[in-house]
């Protein structure tokens, strides 16, 4: 496997990941836009790769919040709660994820531009008719934290983004950035557990020695890239609004349908 990825290939796609996973910009788009253009061919193996150094990339949220779970228990269940969703969906619709989604340039070319002026949208809405974000985690509902994690199950889509779906849905459902912010690190650990357990369930009996290698490689740059940049990301995301992100998307899915039509 090694002749396909190349290991300046895995390090490079696992730092992409590390710094886009938290970021509204969708880690998954950025992963299959970047091995298209590496020339990386899509198998069964790849699409793995994909998600598991998602799961590296969550392991530096886990490092930074692990001390507030265990003093703070009680959060563990809305962040369960929140999580079933996409938990539930995950299951139903792997076969056809990881089949017709992942890998898709396409999808994830459109998903980028269509979502890009959802946030655009959005963020011109909020500015015209300003939020009172007021809740908490610990005060979100039931149905709430359940309408959160449909949210987040739009992130199944690639190019969709799991943190900008998470946010969004945070803040409207009455979070304050910072908050919603946090949500969508703390609901990932789940999430991506779920994803890669997943996975690994259904396909680690084929990887042979080197694709193990190559998984753990990918899995430790991407654990390391995001750790050292995961604070900034808070601070930076907080106080930041959809707009940038937003033309961010739509100017990434422009380059990419310009290059893949000359």
């Amino acid at each position: 496997m090694m002749n396909v990825m190349e290991i300046i290939h895995v390090v490079f796609l696992s730092i992409i990941e590390g710094i886009t996973e938290f970021l509204p910009v969708s880690s998954t788009g950025h992963l299959i836009l970047a091995s298209k253009l590496l020339g990386i061919p899509a198998t069964e193996f790849t699409k793995s790769f994909d998600i598991f150094i998602q799961l590296g990339a969550i392991m530096a949220v886990v490092s930074l919040y692990f001390r507030r779970i265990l003093g703070e228990p009680k959060i563990i269940k809305p962040i369960f709660i929140a999580f079933l969703p996409t938990g539930v969906l995950g299951v139903l619709l792997y076969k056809t994820i990881k089949t017709h989604l992942l890998n898709n340039d396409m999808v994830v070319v459109a998903a980028l531009a269509g979502v890009g002026l959802v946030l655009i949208a959005i963020e011109w809405y909020w500015r015209a008719h300003p939020q009172k974000n007021t809740a908490t985690l610990m005060t979100l509902s039931t149905k709430t934290l359940i309408t959160i994690g449909l949210f987040q199950s739009f992130s199944m889509i690639p190019g969709v983004s799991r943190a900008g779906a998470t946010i969004v849905g945070g803040m409207l459902s009455g979070l304050s950035r910072k908050d919603a912010v946090e949500l969508s690190f703390l609901l990932a650990v789940p999430t991506m557990a779920a994803a890669t357990g997943l996975d690994l369930l259904k396909n680690a009996h084929a990887f042979t020695p080197g694709e193990l290698g190559i998984l753990a490689t990918g899995f430790v740059v991407s654990w390391i890239t995001a750790f050292i940049v995961i604070k900034g990301f808070i601070r930076f995301v907080t106080k930041s609004t959809f707009t940038g992100f937003g033309i961010y998307r739509i100017i990434v899915a422009g380059i990419y349908w310009t290059i893949i039509s000359l």
